[in-house]
């Protein structure tokens, strides 16, 4: 049981960490033949980020960005009231409020990928070139598999 708690620990960290990554990274489209990528916070081309966004729909651009925030604000409740249900509450029982808060988590996860897919995932939408999705794009989808996995086992766990 130890072993099962210790790895849930951990895959719920190392989700925590990817969701700071992918939130943070402008890494989100990538440009195949320019030396450009485009993110949720800035436009980067030759390695200069000080560009501003060249999005054509700023609403859907901030909705996005505040599933994102919300998801790593509900993890990381998750994973303090895990620890807090860990040692205070009685053998027997189940982690109820650490797996919805998960599953917050997860559907904020859902949410903000599905409206930035929708928007942005065309193609050619910030280039001229062909795209291709950044590291951070995948490792939102990786979140949201382990958010939904974690949350499903708070709720089927039982403290022993």
């Amino acid at each position: 049981m130890l072993v099962l708690l210790a790895s849930i620990f951990v895959v719920h960290n190392a989700c925590l960490i990817m969701l700071f990554v992918s939130t943070i990274a402008n890494v989100w489209v990538v440009s195949d033949h320019v030396n450009a990528s485009v993110g949720l916070w800035r436009n980067c081309t030759g390695g200069d980020c000080s560009s501003g966004l060249t999005y054509g729909d700023q609403d859907a651009l901030k909705a996005v960005q505040a599933f994102m925030i919300l998801s790593i604000i509900f993890s990381v409740i998750s994973l303090v009231v895990f620890v807090f249900q860990l040692f205070t509450m009685e053998k027997g029982n189940r982690f109820f409020l650490s797996g919805a808060t998960m599953l917050v988590c997860w559907l904020c996860i859902l949410v903000g990928v599905s409206i930035y897919t929708h928007h942005y995932a065309n193609s050619n939408v910030h280039f001229d070139t062909s795209t291709h999705h950044g590291y951070c794009f995948i490792l939102t989808w990786i979140c949201f598999c382990f958010s939904l996995v974690i949350g499903i086992l708070y709720l089927v766990l039982r403290k022993k």
